[in-house]
């Protein structure tokens, strides 16, 4: 079961992933934890003063080191208590790496991390230095904190862990969770305004079926995401039958 400690000037942004949707089910059936810890808790001022102005000069405001890292030893003191692993610091910061489905799939399988939702300007270089393990981004766009990475964050770590989702082959068929992106999807009517349902999947034949929905996702992939059919020639990843398609599309092997 992992375990999911945020650290966050704005907790209730957390309370409808708990509530809400799909991941309601992971916290309601005990699989996924989740604890938020305000740091304004751990000031020693009358004013709970959380950030200052940036040394040099500037625009804007800088998070405080020492009520940060109290939350932190609060944290570590909590996870023993309750007699769970020690987990790694992650922050949410534009200098970090951006999030995948295997970092989602790993953490999936974890047991958990605190997870550090800066504002303003960043937090002071020196708590990094000290207690952070890793910087991780959402994408290279600025956001007010990171309150809502943490969200995408949890929701995607959330629906893979067993029973969370109707059926345990819809996490598995998702986009990127083969390297590629997902094909089309379609329901009733068979044919609407005048488009009809590609025949292929209303052939009831399961082969040719996923043969057809292989090749749109690679189609759709190359149209739109060529780096990750690059990814996978690189890593060897795609079949015989893969490279055909994409060679008739008119991508060439890059060796």
């Amino acid at each position: 079961m992992p375990r999911f400690d945020v650290i966050s000037l704005f907790p209730a942004y957390f309370e409808p992933l708990k509530h809400h949707g799909v991941s309601r089910r992971a916290f309601d059936s005990g699989q996924m934890q989740l604890e938020c810890w305000n740091p304004r808790d751990f000031t020693t001022d009358a004013h709970r003063t959380i950030d200052d102005r940036p040394y040099g000069g500037g625009p804007g405001m800088v998070m405080l080191a020492e009520p940060l890292e109290r939350t932190l030893d609060a944290i570590a003191t909590a996870r023993q208590r309750a007699a769970q692993p020690a987990a790694p610091v992650w922050l949410f910061s534009p200098t970090g790496r951006r999030i995948d489905q295997k970092l989602v799939d790993d953490l999936a399988q974890s047991d958990g991390v605190t997870l550090l939702c800066a504002r303003y300007e960043g937090v002071d270089q020196r708590l990094i230095d000290r207690r952070v393990d890793a910087e991780i981004s959402l994408g290279d766009f600025v956001l007010s904190g990171g309150e809502i990475p943490a969200l995408a964050l949890l929701d995607a770590v959330s629906r893979l862990l067993p029973g969370v989702l109707g059926s345990a082959q819809s996490a598995q068929q998702d986009s990127f969770s083969d390297g590629l992106l997902d094909c089309p999807h379609y329901t009733r009517p068979e044919v609407y305004d005048g488009q009809a349902v590609p025949e292929a999947l209303l052939s009831g034949d399961h082969a040719r079926i996923a043969q057809w929905r292989r090749e749109q996702s690679l189609r759709l992939t190359l149209q739109r995401r060529p780096d990750l059919i690059a990814q996978l020639t690189k890593t060897q990843s795609l079949t015989k039958s893969d490279l055909k398609l994409l060679s008739a599309l008119g991508y060439t092997l890059q060796v």
